[in-house]
């Protein structure tokens, strides 16, 4: 009698778990915009969840450690005149979100570590240039303010959130509406999803389509793809008979998939987030009331099934939580905030370990807060790999920094137009004493306004320092 061979593999018995109820965060009316988004982000030191609000758009933001009941009078982030449709926190500062809504335009804000007493309505900067709705937003993985939103207007756009600059436009690549957008781990390459069914990798920098496969997936409802560890492409679709369906396939090679496997016929778009370090993907899909895990290796059939996490409530959206905000010493290799109709409930992925030490092969070391290149290095050519940490003594995130905005001067320099008149005595060049003069006065104000700026900065790591020592 031949035995079944059991597959190896550290993460076979990954379990995850609901947070005890004190631990959730209650009383948040979530948005229920129809958009096929996370509606949440989450980050080391913050929760954010895009929320109803009236007369415009709103996220909320709340300090991971605020559990329980949110007050109904809470401070909100409104600044959108429409409804917020995507929001997402820089990865290089934990203090950054950026929010993309349905008034076009895409903004990011500066959120203070202490609890701000009034909603926060004015945001560092606004970028504006799509035409209509902005619906997706990422940003670049290890250049520093580099951000990337897509709108209903088929374009995506790359900015230079420290300028508010315009990079690259993308603006004749997709006939249709965009369904989602992904970077490669430097940030070379986007793989993008679309309404014409074609799943394309693209050179943002090239404004080129480097490969491109039509009907990854035959169905007409929305496709989803996520790019691996090793440079694969996963996908989630539809098959034409509107069966649910993940691939996994090779840009060198997008004749046939590297797999293919239908799920189940629910019509909910299955949201894939993808964990690098273990090269787990976990399937979440708007509606459904479960996350299903795939462990994606090099060996057949490529896409393994690991487990379901279930519970009884649909879930609305999901935030993932970064590596470096993961408690390494309860074994904990991924966590989610599932977003109920009133509620936020953190669910903790496990893997079981009798040892209490560090467990090194479960963490390697992963992405940290620290961007690899400027904004300006990335878009001559260069590339870098992320910046690495460890996450053996544990993570602490940084105090509060401050995102500096720096506007290019775009005024035109030439003198204004109107009549010209003769010039007269009185209407001379200024004498090189008075240009000396006024040299010198400005001198002095950018010294009085640089010394402000850093008496503003001491001010606001005092009061940081305050809040944690009441805390």
């Amino acid at each position: 009698m031949s035995r079944r061979v059991v597959r190896q593999s550290k993460f076979r018995h990954v379990f995850g778990q609901a947070a005890k109820a004190d631990q959730a965060y209650e009383d948040i009316r979530v948005s229920k915009v129809t958009w096929d988004s996370a509606f949440c982000a989450v980050n080391p030191k913050f929760l954010a969840i895009i929320v109803e609000a009236g007369g415009g758009g709103a996220f909320i933001v709340l300090p991971l450690a605020k559990t329980g009941r949110v007050d109904k009078n809470y401070p909100l982030v409104t600044g959108h005149t429409g409804p917020v449709l995507d929001i997402d926190w820089c990865p290089h500062n934990d203090n950054v979100i950026a929010s993309a809504s349905d008034d076009t335009t895409v903004m990011v804000w500066q959120i203070p570590d202490y609890t701000p007493v009034r909603n926060i309505t004015e945001p560092v900067i606004t970028l504006e240039g799509h035409s209509k709705r902005v619906g997706i937003l990422s940003w670049h993985p290890t250049a520093r303010n580099v951000l990337l939103s897509a709108g209903g207007d088929n374009v995506i756009i790359i900015w230079n959130v420290g300028t508010g600059e315009a990079l690259l436009s993308l603006d004749d690549i997709h006939p249709d509406v965009i369904h989602s957008v992904c970077w490669n781990s430097n940030g070379s390459l986007l793989a993008t999803t679309c309404k014409d069914k074609t799943l394309r990798i693209i050179d943002p920098r090239k404004s080129q389509v480097v490969a491109e496969r039509f009907a990854a997936h035959e169905g007409m409802r929305p496709m989803r793809a996520v790019f691996t560890r090793l440079g694969h492409i996963f996908t989630t679709g539809f098959t034409r008979m509107s069966q649910r369906e993940l691939g996994l396939w090779d840009p060198n090679n997008f004749e046939e998939p590297v797999a293919l496997q239908e799920m189940d016929t629910s019509n909910g778009v299955l949201l894939p987030f993808y964990d690098p370090d273990s090269s787990i993907v976990y399937l979440c899909g708007k509606g459904d009331s479960s996350i299903r895990y795939f462990e994606i290796t090099d060996e057949p059939p490529f896409v393994h099934y690991l487990n379901t996490f279930s519970s009884k409530e649909p879930q609305r959206g999901m935030g993932f939580m970064p590596k470096r905000g993961l408690d390494v010493s309860k074994c904990e290799i991924a966590r989610f905030y599932k977003l109920h109709e009133r509620k936020c409930e953190p669910i903790v992925m496990t893997v079981p370990r009798k040892s209490d030490l560090f467990q090194d092969d479960l963490y390697p070391d992963t992405p940290g807060p620290e961007p690899a290149l400027e904004a300006d290095e990335w878009l001559s050519g260069q590339d870098a790999e992320p910046v690495l940490i460890s996450l053996k003594e544990g993570y602490v995130p940084p105090k509060h920094r401050e995102l500096r905005i720096t506007k290019r001067n775009i005024l035109d320099a030439r003198p204004p137009a109107g009549p010209r008149r003769s010039q007269s005595a009185s209407d001379s060049p200024l004498s090189q004493h008075t240009l000396e003069t006024l040299q010198e006065e400005m001198k002095a104000l950018r010294e009085r306004v640089q010394a402000q700026e850093e008496r503003i900065t001491a001010l606001e790591n005092m009061l940081c320092e305050l809040v944690e020592g009441t805390d």
